[in-house]
């Protein structure tokens, strides 16, 4: 098998994250986008180290469950979803198979426990970061998802199925602003240009709505595009050459543009954020409020959570009810315990389980992320918590006080090597991890074996329905 050639086969199985196998003559090509029992002609695109990869020429036929109907229209152009012609009970069955095959050689048969469903498998999604671009090299504005596979067209995703109908009329009104406005959009490899993102996070539990433009700071280009006499003042008409006037003027239109239309949930708070970082992520190096407020409200089992524009929040609440829910089972009795919530986000967990513990101790590298944590424990009235900035890896060497129990919730490279030893040697009877990329848990768990932990429950909750990934917790106990 030499690369260039074509080959036909039957995907046997699908590898985390989203690797078809399919077998030619005895030897395992790893296929993109490929779905169980879909027979596809395929071009072997890199043969190295033992490991093959192809890449989809032709779908020949399709896999017997997938959906004909009800598929997004966007579905195998956006690169947002990889099981969208999946029903749930199939896309459960793909990702159960997957974890048992990654975790079962590291924890052993018959402790998995299963992937668990979130109450929504559509219109899930709390936040939505989206690109603004052109739909292909010098055509019209898009706003929506990159296509699948490229890193600079994208796709206005006006019909997106995991976001709600909110969602969707944002998008569509802004696109239309701007692209009859002729704004150009910031480019990357050129550096140049203005428009950069469009984020919007909605509360499933109180319905508030955030929106944020992400722009360059460089106006300039806006001189030349606002129109004297075309929705602008008297005063803008005499002074539109000046950029900062134009700005102003243009981000009116847009702010009217929103509050314009008719919602389901509230619009509580539109921001303009000014980013001139070359990477392509959403970040702020200066905001504006522009309507509202900077902060909106979300409610998870019982406790109100103050989200900022930047601040982690699980992408769906409802799911990650039941994660939570079930990493609170695992965890078992707290009362009278001191209990390390490590990599603890804006502390969501660590006010779960204050409630029913004797103290919870956050840590958390992100200080934006602590500060929101403390503030949303003083939402909650939890006077037991206290949550502290600073690496995991460093903030251990300063703590004194011995944890009665940990959890740890790391991102999604797992824990540093070298703050792995430093966590098994508190030597706590429990120890909940949860997870959100598999490959690392497994990584992980492998050093907690040898460190005399072992797993005595796991299992899954497919929070990223009809995407690849899936949130995992998993309880581990110390052998005696």
């Amino acid at each position: 098998m030499k690369k260039g050639q074509v080959f036909e086969g039957i995907v046997e199985r699908v590898d985390f994250p989203d690797k078809g196998v399919v077998l030619v003559d005895g030897e395992k090509v790893a296929i993109k986008h490929g779905l169980p029992g879909q027979k596809l002609r395929f071009m072997v695109t890199k043969k190295k180290r033992g490991k093959i990869e192809g890449q989809i020429q032709e779908i020949l036929e399709h896999s017997p469950e997938e959906k004909t109907e009800g598929v997004c229209p966007h579905f195998g152009q956006c690169g947002g979803c990889n099981y969208n012609c999946l029903p749930a009970e199939a896309e459960n069955r793909v990702k159960e198979d997957q974890m048992r095959r990654l975790l079962e050689p590291v924890i052993g048969e018959g402790i998995f426990e299963g992937v668990k469903e979130p109450p929504r498998q559509r219109e899930y999604r709390n936040k939505m970061e989206f690109s603004f671009g052109d739909e292909y090299k010098d055509g019209p504005l898009a706003l929506g998802m990159h296509r699948r596979g490229s890193f600079y067209d994208v796709l206005t995703v006006s019909e997106c199925q995991i976001v709600d109908g909110d969602f969707r009329k944002i998008l569509v009104a802004v696109k239309d602003f701007f692209a009859e406005k002729n704004i150009p959009f910031y480019k990357k490899m050129q550096h140049v240009g203005y428009l950069r993102h469009l984020m919007v996070r909605k509360a499933a539990a109180t319905g508030e709505i955030m929106v944020v433009l992400v722009t360059t700071s460089q106006t300039d280009c806006l001189t030349k595009i606002v129109v004297p006499g075309e929705n602008v003042s008297e005063e803008a008409e005499k002074t539109v050459e000046n950029a900062e006037t134009a700005e102003k003027e243009l981000l009116a239109g847009f702010l009217a543009a929103l509050t314009g239309l008719s919602f389901d949930g509230e619009l509580v708070g539109v921001l303009h954020t000014i980013n001139d970082s070359l990477a392509d992520v959403v970040q702020s190096d200066r905001t504006d409020c522009l309507f509202g407020r900077d902060y909106f409200y979300e409610k998870l089992l019982g406790l109100t959570f103050k989200i900022t524009p930047f601040s982690f929040f699980q992408t769906n609440s409802l799911g990650a009810e039941v994660l939570y829910e079930t990493a609170r089972e695992y965890i078992g009795e707290t009362k009278d315990k001191v209990i390390y919530d490590l990599y603890s986000g804006t502390g969501t967990i660590a006010q779960i389980l204050a409630p029913v513990a004797d103290r919870v101790v956050g840590v958390e590298i992100v200080p934006e992320a602590v500060e929101a944590a403390k503030i949303n424990a003083g939402l909650n009235g939890l006077e037991n918590c206290e949550f502290i900035a600073g690496d995991v890896l460093a903030v251990l060497d300063s703590l004194t006080e011995k944890p009665d129990l940990i959890v740890l919730d790391p991102p999604r490279e797992g824990i540093h090597p070298k703050a792995l030893p430093k966590i098994i040697d508190y030597g706590v009877d429990r120890m909940v991890y949860i997870s959100c990329k598999p490959t690392s848990l497994a990584r992980d768990l492998a050093a907690f074996y040898e460190g005399g932990y072992r797993v005595t429950r796991a299992c899954s909750v497919n929070m990223f329905c009809a995407s690849a990934n899936v949130e995992t917790v998993c309880l581990l106990e110390k052998s005696h």
